[in-house]
């Protein structure tokens, strides 16, 4: 039955993931939202003891989670291997489109970890990107914390 202005909308419990939420509450949900809500799985304990467990383990910090999305690992990985590269450039090593690449060079940007220089040659526009300091540092305690989970997943 569809809602109208005057229903009131459904409850949701609480312990309900956001996923579930949103499904619960968009009755008219695409089909993909509702079976991502029902087929969720949970997240992995890494390292975290469960509730009530007497077994002490170590916690391990959450990954950065701007360079943890696979594009942004990808523009951040190449520029860690080369001194600066160009829009273009990234664009074919990364083989993604003009405007994905955009989105996650201005959110790498924004976030301090990676520098764009504008500039023209000829009537061309051409931007160059490089790895800040701060961005060489990130990346650098974003691979110690995933040797970090793979040294633990090996003892486990």
């Amino acid at each position: 039955m569809p809602r109208t202005r005057s229903s009131p909308r459904p409850r949701v419990p609480a312990s309900y993931s956001a996923k579930q939420r949103f499904a619960a509450k968009d009755e008219s949900g695409s089909a993909k939202q509702r079976f991502a809500a029902q087929h969720e799985s949970p997240r992995p304990n890494l390292g975290r003891a469960e509730a009530g467990s007497r077994r002490r383990t170590a916690t391990l910090p959450e990954l950065d989670r701007v360079i943890h999305e696979r594009m942004r690992l990808a523009i951040v990985s190449a520029l860690a291997a080369n001194p600066s590269l160009s829009f273009i450039e990234l664009k074919a090593l990364l083989s993604t489109t003009d405007g994905n690449l955009s989105v996650h060079a201005r959110k790498l940007e924004d976030a301090g970890y990676v520098a764009a220089s504008k500039s023209f040659e000829g009537r061309m526009p051409k931007t160059e990107f490089r790895l800040t300091a701060e961005g060489r540092r990130a990346f650098e305690r974003y691979l110690d914390h995933l040797e970090a989970v793979v040294h633990a997943g090996r003892k486990a």
